[in-house]
């Protein structure tokens, strides 16, 4: 281990942009169910005194996938990480990377695993290439030509021989990452990879994840920037309280949410006594007014699949929709609602 400490005449159907889909319309990628599972954390719990900090937690990493880890302040986000890479042990259950428990076989797990916790630790009065090839040395297998494949992935060939106190935090970023993937790892751990970054800088480093998955790498990304994890991750686990309250492909999770419906309707009792009916409550977004016959917001939360046989239905009993929009859960409200709110690390 190398360890640096997204009927005619009905009315048009508008959509946010956050759908759960990428906001810049990638596609997310799903490994193949018989994708080889690089982290496997079974049952995994941690006591500290007579405190239980984490609660019997489980899920997998598999083979080229972007998997986000969440958690607020306390969850038990970062004493998980810890014992991922053994700094720590677990009281009961098991860690495996690549089928090698990380506690009793750790060089043999732990050779498959780059990590950067947190800021990379670098030495400012030397260059780039000085600190890969110190770092190197305490490799086997990491020769010259390694360094120069790991420079040329993170993309610092104009600047591997400046000195890092030059240096900006993108780069030292990007330095980091290509120390933890001297070793040719099949999983590589980020601790808030993106904090600190400016916006180009997230953007960039959220692109370089990408492309390191879509060669092959499984990366486990935890951070505290929630729209950044659901336009990068394929998918992502909630932890709060030491306990994973949820693991699942992004889209899905946001799916399972349903979506938040506003109509735009008259008569507004109508159409509330209507919704009531078929099992939506309706709250009104705006006051109804006195007579309850101008026009209002109604929102409601529904599938988006029984959207337009609502509308139907409205229509059939007289109310008029003059619009109709569907606003798709985030990352951030299904997060909050988890965790009722608490914050996030």
């Amino acid at each position: 281990m190398t360890a640096i400490t997204e009927p005619a005449g009905s009315p048009v159907l508008s959509r946010e942009t956050e759908t759960g889909q990428a906001s810049d319309g990638r596609q997310r990628r799903k490994p193949p169910a018989d994708a080889e599972v690089v982290l496997s954390v079974r049952n995994v719990t941690k006591q500290i005194g007579n405190r239980l900090i984490i609660k019997g937690i489980s899920f997998d990493v598999r083979a080229g996938e972007i998997f986000g880890f969440l958690g607020p302040n306390g969850s038990g986000k970062t004493t998980t990480i810890r014992m991922l890479v053994d700094l720590i042990r677990p009281t009961s259950g098991s860690i495996l990377v690549c089928g090698r428990d990380v506690h009793r076989e750790h060089d043999e797990a732990l050779r498959h695993v780059g990590c950067i916790v947190e800021n990379p630790e670098l030495y400012g009065y030397m260059t780039g290439w000085q600190n890969l090839e110190h770092f190197a040395r305490m490799l086997p297998g990491v020769d010259t030509a390694r360094i120069e494949e790991v420079v040329g992935i993170v993309g610092l060939d104009r600047r591997i021989h400046d000195k890092v106190k030059t240096y900006s935090l993108g780069m030292r970023q990007r330095l980091g990452i290509a120390q933890a993937l001297l070793g040719r790892p099949k999983l590589l751990i980020l601790d808030e990879p993106t904090n600190g970054l400016d916006p180009l800088g997230i953007k960039e480093m959220r692109e370089f994840i990408r492309r390191l998955a879509a060669d092959g790498l499984s990366l486990f990304v935890s951070s505290h920037l929630l729209s950044e994890i659901q336009q990068m991750c394929d998918r992502v686990a909630i932890i709060s309280h030491g306990k994973v309250l949820a693991v699942g492909e992004v889209d899905e999770l946001l799916r399972a949410q349903g979506v938040t419906v506003v109509w735009t309707v008259a008569p507004a009792d109508r159409a509330r006594e209507l919704l009531a009916s078929e099992g939506y409550a309706a709250a009104v977004d705006g006051p109804a007014g006195g007579d309850g016959q101008r026009a209002v917001r109604l929102l409601t939360k529904m599938p988006e699949e029984a959207v337009s046989g609502i509308n139907r239905r409205l229509v059939s009993a007289g109310v008029s929709v003059s619009a109709i929009e569907v606003r798709h859960p985030t990352l951030e409200e299904l997060f909050l609602g988890m965790t009722e709110g608490e914050n996030i690390e």
